[in-house]
């Protein structure tokens, strides 16, 4: 049935920050727009929302469909609604942050998109719409968020060495991190199992550990401080 509005509705769409690090520092994932406004320019991958679609599928949609990716780690952050953020017309954005291991994602562009990569976060080129600000708003998300869960885990391989898991925090956070607290720290807390697998190559073989998410679970039910 159809149903007359009285007023004009703006436009709901999505989009998505995707955080990765390396030994670059922390990264972020771009798509290169193939249609206007804005096109040839660089900015987030996102769309509009489908009519009946809930905003978690519309997020989760298109960042396969524009970059080819699935992340395991996908949280809604803020709603941006200035009304000439978008030259097409009022629009509505939900925006989205995500967390994945660079190396387990390869990206591809697809849909409207003609280009997808990984950028430094700190040497980003100038962006499409408002989406230097999401992006902005997304990583105060993830530094304050690092200070009271573990989701840095979701940028790690399976296995990775406490100095990758330091060097994680201090990209992050942007601050250096005394090696020997944060170990002692870090052990205290029993989220990490150690295995018997170490690092090759150049230097001193370092143990590798995995995330314990069962532990963490249990953690987080009795409440606890993962401040570092």
């Amino acid at each position: 049935m159809a149903f007359e509005y009285e007023y004009a509705r703006p436009a709901l769409t999505v989009d998505c920050v995707v955080f990765g690090i390396d030994e670059r520092g922390l990264e972020v994932l771009l798509i290169r727009r193939g249609l206007s406004p804005y096109k040839g320019r660089w900015a987030l991958p996102g769309g509009y929302v489908r009519e009946g679609e809930s905003l978690d599928h519309a997020a989760a949609r298109e960042l396969e469909e524009e970059a080819g990716l699935q992340p395991r780690y996908l949280e809604q952050l803020y709603t941006f609604g200035e009304p000439k953020r978008d030259p097409r017309g009022h629009t509505v954005s939900v925006a989205y942050f995500a967390l994945v291991n660079i190396r387990d994602h390869s990206v591809r562009a697809a849909t409207d998109a003609s280009d997808a990569r990984f950028f430094v976060e700190d040497e980003l080129p100038k962006l499409a719409f408002d989406h230097a600000s999401i992006v902005a708003r997304a990583k105060e998300r993830l530094q304050g968020k690092l200070r009271y869960r573990p989701i840095g885990f979701e940028l790690l391989p399976d296995a990775f060495p406490l100095s990758q898991l330091r060097h994680l925090y201090e990209t992050v956070r942007g601050e250096e991190i005394d090696k020997r607290n944060f170990r002692k720290k870090i052990l205290s807390l029993d989220l990490l199992v150690e295995t018997d697998e170490r690092t090759t190559g150049p230097g001193r073989p370092a143990r590798l550990y995995r995330f314990d998410r069962g532990r963490y679970q249990e953690l987080e039910e009795r409440g606890f401080d993962f401040s570092l």
